[in-house]
């Protein structure tokens, strides 16, 4: 209003329109810069909600031990549910190793197994017959294969 009272009685239509043209950018100018603002002020609050979030419980050697020793004993829970559950199951499974040592009948079952069959062993001749299409390779007739070196095999 002061620029149309300045301007009374002269050709003011520029100069109003100019002047509110100045206004309407300052006003748009600090509605810019409140939202960069405000942007700026939520990413900040985001960031440090997001460090609280990582920052824990500093350790000491007190609450390690503490947390060790129940973690020790959750561990401890959990090896005893599962032999319980073992041996009400009856898993209780030896290795192969432990079967050897505890029966040694094991030693000759194999020998047994053998000689009551009576030594026939059948083998289908048929799966045999066609080895000539398998087009296997001989590596002793290549004379630059070196067993120890497998870069030898490699074709040039």
């Amino acid at each position: 209003m002061m620029k149309a009272e300045e301007n009374l009685g002269m050709v003011m239509i520029f100069t109003l329109v100019t002047a509110v043209q100045e206004k309407l950018n300052e006003i748009v100018d600090q509605i810019k810069t409140r939202r960069e603002e405000e942007k700026k002020q939520k990413e900040k609050e985001a960031e440090e909600a997001e460090k609280q979030l990582f920052h824990g419980t500093p350790v000491t050697i007190e609450n390690f031990l503490s947390w060790k020793a129940k973690f020790d004993a959750e561990l401890l829970e959990i090896k005893k549910k599962r032999m319980k559950e073992e041996e009400q199951a009856g898993k209780n499974k030896l290795s192969g190793k432990q079967l050897f040592e505890t029966d040694h009948n094991l030693d000759t079952s194999d020998i047994q197994f053998l000689e009551d069959a009576g030594n026939n062993v059948e083998v289908d001749e048929s799966l045999f017959q066609e080895m000539d299409d398998l087009e296997l390779e001989d590596d002793d007739d290549d004379p630059d294969y070196n067993p120890a070196d497998p870069e030898s095999d490699l074709t040039d």
